[in-house]
């Protein structure tokens, strides 16, 4: 059977979550027989409040020797605190530990992008106008 002949396109605005873990295991198991497994590890700095909740945080992950910052949110009542400079020092001791050699993260506000420059990151992309009006800005930093 020839597959591409076969072959048929769907396009969605809400695939099915088994749907989408098949596109991204194929990619694992591509990228791991291609250059090895990456060693992917979770990595998460939660923020709670004085009750135990959640209120912000660091969310990614380290594999191939780097820490990835995905998603890094202060509430508003910690900003200008050296917040999000503690949760980022957390976070790159941590991926030290796993054996991490570098860091990088992306953003598109410019507070942001002073505070990770304070801590160390240096802008190595940008992508204008992304979203309009901004600069989205790509940024790494040697552990």
């Amino acid at each position: 059977m020839n597959l591409s002949a076969a072959a048929t396109f769907e396009l969605t605005d809400a695939p099915l979550s088994e749907d989408v873990a098949i596109i991204g295991d194929g990619l694992v198991a591509f990228n791991a027989a291609d250059i090895g497994p990456s060693g992917r590890r979770s990595l998460a700095i939660l923020i709670r409040d004085g009750d135990g909740t959640v209120i912000g945080g660091l969310s990614g992950y380290t594999g191939w020797g780097w820490l990835f910052t995905q998603w890094l949110f202060v509430p508003e009542t910690l900003r200008g605190t050296g917040t999000a400079g503690k949760l980022l020092t957390q976070a790159e001791d941590e991926a030290r530990r796993r054996g991490c050699g570098a860091a990088w993260i992306d953003t598109f506000n410019p507070v942001a992008l002073k505070a990770y420059q304070r801590q160390g990151y240096e802008v190595f992309g940008q992508l204008p106008d992304y979203p309009e009006g901004r600069t989205r800005s790509f940024l790494k930093k040697t552990l």
